[in-house]
């Protein structure tokens, strides 16, 4: 019969040496392994002679029963709390006293957990309200940015063709411009130098001959009509799109050919009535449209292997190749004219400065329009990019009137606004159609 001073293999000594050893293995809190040897020396004698179980909760420490994973270990199920209570193993009184404030302690953990859980969700919320806020202030900042660059661009455009109507050259300064913004991008490191090869160079023939032709177009027409009237019968690129885009075997459906049908009508009220109407400011406008539509159409045939090189640095590299399409050109059209031309440019403004200084700006604000249009494009979807460039010559027809005074009669501004209504309701029937054949796509690969 053992005595009560005979050392048991589960007496404090040997169960706090045993402890340490454990606890250096599975790495266990000293509080834990406290609280387990204060249960233990409450125990009876009684208790501490029978054999001692592995499934007993008040004998493990949670620490090592929490060995295999960093997570509490969880309360028992109340079926292995019944199989405890009638087998052989059972725990006295005592035991299941401790093993309730075991369970209040869980409860008390889930407590904490669940408020914990609860407090980390309301502090995402305002993270995520707040990265919301932020998403849309810079994309009204890049779309104010936008409206304002291309504001700036039109009135001192049309500043240094009033003294010095040579678009050729002014078109040809422009590209010169962000050809060199590019080239100190790229040198800077502030834009990563795309990879280019002599495929991609023969690629980019084409869109970069139709980017030239639409530009210096569009420089001829402002120097010929009214800014305003230009905006207006640049609204009709859509009906442009529509056919050239039918030539090229691309063929839309029915309603998008009807949506194109007030653009033609309101350019054609707003010609017949314009104050400044000009044949030769009408059709350069009009090639414009024809220019920058095949621009578009072959950059997506010959530019489509070179999905890797991004908007900003495509536009850079089609501008340095216009760039030395125009220039050449632009010699011979009016080359001879342009000493003379100069002179009574300066004659015409109070200091040199102020004529070099407006076609400075037109150059960069030129360059900067078309660089927050791509930014633009990459924060919003086509659909309201569109609505957005729509918008866009809205504000610019208004800021011209405003600053030149055009006169506007109300038929004109009649056949304005409906070109303008009939560009915004073309943008909306071909975003709908995008969106459809998506959904089919869809359905067909699912």
């Amino acid at each position: 019969m053992l005595s009560l001073h005979t050392p048991l293999p589960f007496s404090p000594t040997t169960l706090l040496s045993h402890t340490k050893t454990h606890n250096r293995r599975n790495h266990a809190t000293p509080n834990t392994t406290l609280t387990s040897l204060q249960t233990l020396t409450r125990l009876s004698p009684s208790v501490l002679l029978q054999r001692p179980t592995l499934t007993s909760p008040s004998l493990i420490p949670r620490a090592a029963a929490a060995a295999d994973g960093d997570h509490p270990i969880a309360p028992i199920p109340k079926e292995n709390q019944e199989d405890l209570k009638d087998g052989e193993d059972s725990i006295p009184d005592q035991n299941e006293a401790n093993e309730d404030n075991d369970e209040d302690d869980d409860e008390d953990e889930e407590e904490e957990n669940s408020t914990r859980t609860k407090v980390s969700i309301t502090k995402t919320v305002p993270k995520n309200e707040s990265k919301s806020k932020t998403n849309t202030l810079h994309l009204a900042l890049v779309l104010g940015l936008w409206y304002f660059h291309n504001v700036i661009f039109n009135i001192f455009n049309k500043k240094v063709l009033n003294l010095f109507p040579y678009p050729w050259l002014l078109a040809s300064f422009q590209l010169l411009v962000g050809s060199l913004w590019m080239g100190f991008l790229w040198a800077s490191r502030l834009q990563p130098f795309p990879r280019v090869s002599k495929k991609f160079f023969a690629a980019l023939l084409g869109p970069a001959l139709f980017h030239a032709i639409g530009h210096v177009s569009a420089c001829v027409s402002f120097s010929k009509v009214a800014v305003s009237f230009t905006h207006v019968i640049k609204a009709s690129e859509p009906v442009f799109s529509v056919v050239l885009s039918a030539l090229h075997g691309r063929f839309y459906p029915l309603h998008v050919w009807l949506s194109v049908l007030p653009i033609v009508a309101g350019c054609s009220l707003a010609a017949v009535t314009e104050v400044s109407f000009d044949a030769h400011g009408l059709w350069t406008a009009l090639i414009s449209n024809a220019g920058f539509v095949l621009r578009n159409i072959h950059s997506k045939h010959s530019l489509y292997d070179f999905s890797h090189v991004s908007g900003l640095n495509l536009y850079g590299w089609i501008t340095i190749v216009s760039l030395l399409y125009l220039f050449p050109v632009a010699v011979v059209v009016e080359g001879s004219r342009w000493v003379g031309g100069v002179q009574r440019a300066l004659a015409a403004t109070p200091t040199p400065w102020t004529f070099y200084g407006w076609v400075l700006l037109s150059g960069v604000f030129y360059h900067l329009y078309n660089q927050t249009s791509y930014r633009a494009l990459e924060k919003m979807s086509p659909s309201t990019f569109s609505v957005g460039n729509t918008m866009k010559r809205v504000v610019v027809i208004v800021a011209a009137v405003l600053v030149f005074g055009n006169p506007i009669r109300p038929l004109n501004a009649l056949g304005s606004g409906i070109a303008i209504l009939g560009t915004f309701l073309y943008s909306q029937v071909t975003a709908m159609g995008q969106k459809d054949n998506k959904a089919v796509a869809k359905k067909k690969t699912g």
